[in-house]
């Protein structure tokens, strides 16, 4: 049974080991194989949204639900990351650094119970490819929302800081198209 507390718990516990990054990445695997689990402790996803459920300086988890085609432009976290999806898909573009900018260098695309460890230099972007929500638990090891990082321009390829506001903005951009079909 998934509780976020005991989650919280074991992904603390996990963040204690010699390879903190493997043994949380074996925490957030085990959860995300009882999706309906996390839905009812974490209730069914309605809009989207970076939902922060624990934050400290070395861990941060969020529930991170993408809007219907949402899309965030490429960003490095600068801290290791895993990904879980407990609903939709996630596609994933990884970049590495070039003269130009940015080159490609790979792509993932996750499903409900796929989950996918990131290392501390990863770049990449990240699309719901669903016209639905997408909901992923991902679990930090750093304080996701203090540390200085980077995001790129799509059109330009051109790195500058890491906007806070621009990606929530996004998030709730998102939400329109949902909110507009409501009565």
């Amino acid at each position: 049974m998934f509780e976020t507390e005991g989650f919280i718990e074991d992904c603390r516990n996990a963040r204690n080991e010699s390879n903190a990054h493997a043994a949380v990445r074996a925490v957030v695997e085990r959860v995300v194989m009882n999706p309906d689990q996390i839905i009812r402790a974490l209730g069914e996803p309605t809009r989207a949204g970076a939902f922060p459920l624990y934050r400290t300086d070395d861990l941060t988890v969020i529930n991170f639900v993408w809007g219907p085609h949402m899309a965030l432009p490429p960003h490095d976290h600068r801290m290791w990351a895993v990904i879980g999806l407990y609903g939709g898909k996630e596609a994933n573009t990884f970049y590495r650094r070039s003269p130009g900018g940015l080159e490609a260098n790979g792509m993932r695309e996750l499903s409900e119970k796929d989950s996918c460890p990131l290392g501390s230099s990863v770049i990449h972007s990240v699309i719901n490819p669903l016209g639905t929500l997408t909901g992923a638990i991902h679990v930090y090891g750093g304080d996701f929302f203090a540390v200085p990082r980077s995001q790129w321009d799509v059109e330009t390829q051109q790195e500058q800081p890491y906007d806070v506001e621009y990606f929530m903005n996004l998030f709730e951009e998102s939400n329109r198209p949902m909110t507009e079909k409501s009565p």
